[in-house]
């Protein structure tokens, strides 16, 4: 399944949503790069991402974290993210790799009251959603990385 791994991260090198995907450590099963988010109040920086694929890859989803802090009710201290795609009651084997960054993106870019891993926040963005934007886009200017500039022609 490494040549599935391996065409895959081709596909996802192609997507402007996230940059510098590469293997992490050199282990093709492991990787790591920018997610770019697309609205504020994200969208002033980029998110490290590590997507790790089970030795049993297809049969097993892969798992996405976030290693850049986000102050997001979807993605917990640690990174770890609600994302049912990844799930074992949602994954099929034929979803693909770009699929889950392009939901884990998603999710980014429109926080879902429906995943939620901090419930203080998920409250706070519905309760005072002007509040929390200007907490995210605070705690992204802190922590978040650079976005780096578009791919060139």
């Amino acid at each position: 399944m490494a040549v599935r791994i391996t065409k895959e991260l081709e596909e996802v090198r192609g997507w402007e949503g996230a940059r510098d995907v590469r293997p992490l450590d050199r282990n093709v099963r492991r990787w790591e790069g920018l997610l770019l988010p697309n609205t504020p109040p994200y969208n002033v920086g980029a998110f490290r991402f590590e997507l790790t694929f089970s030795p049993r890859h297809p049969l097993e989803p892969p798992r996405a974290t976030l290693r850049t802090p986000i102050y997001h009710p979807g993605v917990d201290p640690e990174g770890r993210v609600c994302q049912l795609l990844t799930t074992h009651e949602h994954w099929a084997p034929t979803t693909r790799a770009i699929q889950v960054l392009q939901d884990l993106l998603q999710l980014l870019d429109s926080p879902d009251p429906q995943r939620v891993l901090r419930l203080d926040l998920a409250r706070e963005l519905q309760e005072h959603p002007e509040e929390f934007r200007r907490r995210a886009q605070e705690h992204t200017r802190l922590h978040a990385e650079p976005r780096p500039d578009p791919p060139g022609p």
